[in-house]
């Protein structure tokens, strides 16, 4: 592609997006946002004592000072008024007591680092997404409450950024030797492992679209997230695997003196969550099924389909065990409620959000109406609408409402011209041959934009950008409208989706090397049968078929042993008992080095070479099987084919 005449810089509101977003400065829910934001600086310790966390590699992960634009009162045109005022919310950053005894780090990261006093030391709740911002966290405590040891660690549920940052905060040794116990819901190390390893890749670049990682920061880039600031920039993870598995709601424990109810939640925000209560504090952690923002049933970054249903009955059933002993109830992300009635109402809003959300899509389904249909005349009740609390700010009306359609009907909206659609690539050269080429195309679409239509100049120019990706009119035209989308967007992940594929058709997507994988800290929580999964998704199914293996494994540094096959391109796990059968691969390894293999991020020799990896036979056979697996480059195009 030819950028010489292209425009590469972002570009202003234009009158008709000024106009939008200063008429939604007038929304009814804003009335609120001054109260909402008192909640934000309640019980304000103190502010970072640095605005930003560096890694030992000499890099800023993090800038808080990055947002000082956002002092402004009033939003530019190039923001949601809405988007705005949550943005200059979560700028609160610093250490908070949410109650004696019970103190939160905000600002350090897309979610809250919590600490709760016990008799020895402090139990950590969610230790952020890097090792590097959950040990900046853990300082500021140590600063301004002084130093005590980390005598347990609780994962709310299974998303990355409430684990990965665990060894800025205990080490393996902490668990195995020092008995510091790590506690989280049942199932959530195999639902971890789905989202961050086995589509680890393809997850973890939309991510970079949904939380604006490539953006700058700023009036017209990004500007928050939604449920924080956003993610830590090329930072450290890490996964010390759970000990203690919480699998029924009642389950009590008593960690470091202090006693803990759980409640489980599976299937809500997360395929594994759980909130708990503090009975002897009444103090609740709703974990991030309740937090000061509409939430996702669907996630862009792409995940499982959440269940609204379920979601709205577990807050019910919250209400129902807690409400009459709880004084204060805080989440992963946002600020805390206090006092019952503030509690109840919250939890109350949030719960007939997700119910209504649910019952009215199914509804209009029942009318035959498609998802996009519902997506486009569904709308909240006025008292949930005027609710700050369940804004769009991350998930929307729209997108949930195609979450439920999805949920229970799939992708397919029965009609049969949908059943077989020819991909986008070719799709597009059909469109744009039927509507009279590229340059009248164009000229059609310059006027919708001049009108202020930029939904239909963003789809119809899309087709001639995959028909012709190398066309800089169109690729300019097409970011141009993503960005006026962006800009009136109240949904943070929308706002950031919109500008970085903006910020893609004009520069061009980012390269990266083939060989992304997970951190050597997160492979060594994982276990072998798990990474046996995760090489069945490197295998290219076809090249593979024409073949079959066996392979035999020992962990040499762990009590695991594991056999595997491949046959008609696909993994299936054998039961290792008995004799190795004949011709199959025989390897002996250190966990690490199966990872590796796995992973593709070492070559056999090199593992031998270190006297981790032992093929004592079927060299060759291993070899012709990792010859056929593939390797992933974490930058691959979105918004060009």
């Amino acid at each position: 592609m030819d950028d010489s005449t292209a425009d590469l810089t972002p570009k202003p509101a234009t009158d008709r997006t000024a106009a939008r977003n200063a008429a939604a400065a007038s929304a009814a829910h804003l009335a609120t946002s001054r109260s909402e934001r008192e909640r934000a600086r309640r019980g304000l310790v103190a502010r970072p004592d640095d605005p930003t966390v560096d890694h030992p590699g000499g890099w800023a992960v993090w800038d808080h000072g990055a947002f000082e634009f956002l002092d402004d009162d009033s939003a530019p045109p190039e923001v949601h008024p809405s988007l705005w005022e949550q943005a200059r919310r979560n700028t609160e950053a610093g250490l908070f007591e949410v109650a004696p005894g019970f103190h939160q780090v905000r600002g350090f990261d897309l979610a809250n680092l919590t600490v709760v006093d016990g008799e020895k030391g402090r139990i950590v709740i969610d230790p952020l997404t890097s090792n590097q911002t959950a040990a900046a966290a853990m300082a500021l405590v140590d600063r301004h409450l002084g130093e005590r040891p980390v005598t347990a660690v609780i994962y709310t549920h299974s998303h990355v950024d409430h684990f990965a940052g665990v060894r800025g905060v205990i080490d393996e040794a902490d668990v195995m030797t020092g008995g510091i116990p790590v506690i989280a819901p049942s199932g959530f190390l195999a639902a971890a492992v789905s989202e961050n390893v086995v589509a680890g890749v393809a997850m973890t670049r939309r991510a970079s679209y949904m939380y604006g990682a490539l953006l700058p920061k700023g009036t017209r880039g990004h500007v928050d997230a939604g449920l924080g600031k956003g993610i830590p920039l090329l930072a450290d993870q890490s996964l010390i695997a759970p000990t203690v598995h919480i699998a029924e709601t009642g389950t009590e424990l008593v960690v470091d003196g202090v006693r803990i109810v759980f409640q489980v939640t599976p299937d809500t925000e997360a395929p594994a969550e759980m909130n708990f209560h503090f009975p002897d504090h009444r103090v609740l952690c709703l974990a991030e099924n309740c937090t000061c923002t509409l939430h996702n049933l669907y996630t862009p970054r792409g995940a499982p389909v959440r269940d609204a249903l379920a979601w709205s009955q577990y807050l019910q059933e919250a209400i129902d065990l807690y409400a009459d002993v709880t004084d204060v109830a805080f989440a992963s992300h946002h600020w805390p409620r206090w006092g019952r009635e503030e509690i109840v109402g919250h939890l109350g809003r949030q719960r007939d959000g997700y119910r209504f959300l649910h019952d009215q899509v199914l509804r209009l389904a029942n009318h035959g109406l498609t998802s996009t249909e519902i997506a486009e005349e569904l709308r909240l009740p006025p008292a949930l609408e005027a609710d700050t609390a369940l804004r769009g700010y991350y998930g929307t009306v729209s997108h949930n409402a195609k979450a439920v359609y999805q949920r229970y009907l799939g992708w397919f909206d029965g009609n049969p011209a949908h059943l077989q659609p020819h991909p986008p690539a070719e799709a597009s050269r059909r469109y744009v041959d039927y509507m009279g080429g590229p340059d009248e195309v164009l000229r059609r679409a310059r006027v919708s934009f001049d009108e202020g239509d930029y939904r239909w100049v963003a789809e119809v120019v899309g087709h001639v950008v995959f028909a012709d990706p190398d066309n800089v009119a169109a690729r300019g035209l097409q970011a141009d409208a993503f960005e006026q989308l962006g800009y009136q967007s109240e949904s943070a992940p929308w706002r950031d989706f919109y500008l970085t594929g903006a910020q893609e058709l004009r520069n061009g997507h980012p390269s990266s090397n083939p060989g992304h994988g997970p951190s050597p800290e997160t492979v060594a929580a994982i276990d072998s049968a798990q990474l046996v999964d995760a090489l069945g998704v490197r295998l290219d199914g076809l090249r593979a078929a024409e073949r079959s293996w066996v392979v035999d494994v020992t962990i040499t540094d762990r009590d695991e042993r594991v056999r595997f096959g491949v046959s008609n391109g696909a993994v299936h796990h054998e039961r290792p008992d008995g004799e190795v059968p004949a011709g199959a691969v025989v390897v002996l390894a250190a966990h690490a080095a199966f990872g590796a293999v796995v992973f593709g991020s070492a070559t056999i020799e090199d593992l031998e070479a270190a006297g981790q990896l032992q093929v004592s036979a079927g060299r060759e056979d291993l070899e012709a099987l990792l010859a056929v697996c593939d390797s992933f480059s974490l930058m691959f195009p979105i918004v060009t084919p």
